[in-house]
């Protein structure tokens, strides 16, 4: 069967998150709170060891009061926000405001980076007459990201987590993604970087490709071979 449609995840398969480094410095720079060298990097060491950052580091562990929350985290926006600023919230601040801002930091378009042959391929799965989808996990409307990094216009149909109170491996997102563009599961690739939570495509008859959750830097050409599959030559 000809694959018709094309549904890719969004954190680390189209765009990648900044660093804890340019998380944590960016938002210090807009609270004017100065930290000592040393200081500085002892936070983003602890931050990166509790996972504080959506699509960063996972947690090394999670803490048993926040071990439901964080694991139905992407099914609203508030449960979203109460697992990543509870996990934060294990890192002492300079300031406690500090851990609402640094949530509300990760949520701009200044602190994604599309992966180097994002729109290349997004482009040349358009200009194929392919219909494309986000389907991703996720707490908070990703739109603008897209709109700022010159994206949606590929865009057919996001579908979030959030919006729909199911989070990927549930095969009923991945249900609503066909029904949005229109085609059968069987006609649909998902592209992801996530072999849990993105192999529940394959459940509902999906084809399924996966790409490396790497820095923007250290993968300048992992979506690439999907454009071979959806020609059915890769």
């Amino acid at each position: 069967m000809a694959i018709k449609g094309v549904l890719f995840d969004f954190s680390g398969t189209l765009l990648r998150i900044e660093s804890t480094r340019s998380w944590l410095g960016a938002v210090l720079d807009e609270a004017q709170l100065p930290v000592a060298e040393s200081e500085f990097e002892r936070l983003v060491a602890e931050l990166e060891r509790v996972g504080a950052l959506p699509g960063g580091v996972f947690p090394d562990t999670v803490p048993e009061h926040l071990a439901q929350v964080f694991a139905t985290r992407d099914e609203s926006a508030e449960l979203h926000r109460a697992a990543y600023t509870g996990l934060s919230r294990q890192v002492e601040l300079p300031a406690p405001e500090l851990h609402d801002a640094l949530y509300a930091r990760h949520m701009t378009p200044a602190a994604w980076r599309p992966y180097p042959d994002t729109a290349e391929v997004l482009a040349s799965i358009e200009e194929r007459g392919l219909r494309i989808a986000v389907v991703s996990n996720i707490g908070w409307d990703l739109r603008p990201v897209f709109r700022a990094h010159g994206l949606d216009g590929y865009v057919d149909a996001y579908v979030l987590s959030y919006e729909h109170g199911v989070q990927k491996p549930d095969p009923r997102l991945f249900s609503v993604a066909c029904e949005a563009l229109g085609v059968a599961p069987r006609e649909a690739l998902m592209v992801g970087d996530d072999r849990r939570a993105d192999s529940g495509a394959a459940g509902l008859g999906c084809a399924v490709h996966f790409v490396d959750h790497l820095p923007v830097d250290r993968r300048p050409a992992g979506l690439r071979p999907v454009l071979g599959l959806v020609d059915g030559t890769g």
